[in-house]
């Protein structure tokens, strides 16, 4: 073991495990809704439309407020304002308890996106003050393990809750909420204690150790040639950013309008509500080991845009195919597949702005990808939900789920079309993905 990754091994070992914690209670929050629609949608009379137009409103929110608040992370530091985070949006998933209504549901869905605004640009740009690009998709990608672990946790442990149905004169879908909220309100204040705002004020680090994560960043900094952004305002323009939003907004598409549906396709397959969270759980499963896999891969193969462009295509491929099934097992195992190839992406994709970015540039233009990527969070369950209204079926929002993860793949092979004439084309090779060795 080389020196450095001695050190990347100490810093992720006291980092990595508490912030997947943080992530997988966010990645919980946003997305139990999917199980509570099982008994909460009959409940309130919504409709497929109602609920996939209310789950995607979180994204709206998110997207107004996703800048604003990594910039003021980048400002006041990461401990105070990822435990504001927290406790905000913990305090509103718990409220989604006192849903009345489609106007209600709409409401609080959007404040729970405002609410969790920055949180995950807010950890990628934290993961950029203690490692240099090259050594980052591994960490992003063990780090974002915590979102396909929540979901794996979350289903069966979400099953069980909805059976919790007429305690204390609350349904089912209430306690879910609450009980689910809540826990993000105690992890808030545990960031004051356990996260440090960065190396400097890291006590566990050494003299010589601070000194040595100083030394990699400006090297990394130093190293690439071509157009690399540190202020915000060029950040803004750039059209490689902007190809990156509109990667993440395909694969965000994919993401959820494949996530925020499978409890329900699963069960309207005919299969009972405990053995929903039992299967649901299964592609998450296979997804975490995947992911983390398919990080270390791009990050020793120095190369990051196959490494993204290659799963997206087979997550739409294994889409559409959902999309020309017929319902059953055939089109859930193809969901499935899509879901692993949808996850595997994250941790490359998320090495791809600090190629070209750094510091205020770095806050903003990952927020500014992230934000616009997630309005494909509104898009996905939206169309999903629209086709079964309109049709029964949820094949032809597949269909546009899988052209949207197309569009994506062309875009990031633009991007590093782009790239490898502009900044460190080290990380950027093709050649490596094809060559077996290692």
């Amino acid at each position: 073991m080389t020196s450095d990754d001695a050190l990347d091994r100490k810093i992720a070992l006291r980092l990595i495990p508490f912030m997947m914690v943080l992530y997988l209670v966010a990645f919980l929050d946003r997305v139990n809704v999917s199980f509570a629609a099982l008994t909460m949608n009959a409940d309130l009379g919504f409709s497929p439309a109602v609920y996939g137009w209310g789950a995607g409103m979180f994204f709206l929110g998110y997207f107004v407020f996703e800048i604003p608040s990594n910039l003021i992370l980048e400002r006041v530091g990461a401990r105070v304002w990822i435990a504001r985070i927290m406790v905000t949006w913990g305090l509103v998933s718990a409220a989604m308890a006192f849903v009345q209504g489609p106007t209600s549901f709409y409401v609080l869905r959007f404040l729970l996106g405002a609410a969790e605004a920055g949180f995950l640009p807010g950890m990628i740009l934290y993961l950029t003050y203690w490692f240099p690009p090259a050594r980052l998709s591994r960490q992003v990608g063990l780090f974002m393990m915590a979102v396909p672990l929540a979901s794996a946790i979350g289903a069966p442990l979400s099953s069980l809750i909805l059976q919790a149905d007429g305690f204390l004169g609350l349904k089912g879908w209430q306690w879910l909420f609450i009980i689910e909220g809540l826990p993000a309100c105690g992890l808030g204040l545990a960031v004051l204690a356990l996260l440090p705002d960065g190396p400097a004020t890291a006590r566990w680090l050494t003299d010589g150790e601070r000194a040595a994560v100083a030394a990699r960043l400006a090297a990394a900094r130093a190293r690439p040639a071509g157009r690399v952004h540190a202020a915000l305002g060029p950040t803004l323009v750039d059209g490689r950013v902007w190809l990156l939003c509109a990667t993440y907004f395909g694969v965000v598409v994919g993401l959820y309008g494949v996530g925020l549906w499978l409890p329900q396709l699963v069960r309207a397959a005919g299969f009972s509500i405990g053995a929903v969270g039992l299967l649901t759980a299964v592609p998450y499963l296979a997804s975490a080991a995947v992911m983390l896999w398919w990080g270390r891969r791009s990050d020793r193969r120095a190369e990051r845009v196959w490494h993204v462009a290659v799963p997206t295509l087979v997550a739409g491929a294994a889409i559409a195919a959902a999309a020309a099934l017929p319902a059953g097992l055939a089109s859930l195992a193809a969901l499935g597949l899509a879901t692993v190839g949808i996850y595997a992406i994250l941790g490359p994709f998320w090495g791809l702005p600090p190629v070209f970015l750094t510091g205020t540039a770095a806050a903003g233009g990952i927020a500014l990808v992230n934000a616009v990527g997630n309005l494909g969070g509104f898009l996905g369950p939206s169309i999903v939900g629209t086709a079964i209204e309109l049709t029964g079926s949820p094949r032809a929002g597949f269909a546009l789920v899988a052209v949207s993860l197309g569009v994506s793949a062309a875009a990031v092979l633009v991007v590093g079309r782009w790239l490898r004439s502009t900044a460190a084309p080290r990380l950027l090779q093709t050649s490596d993905l094809t060559d077996r060795s290692g």
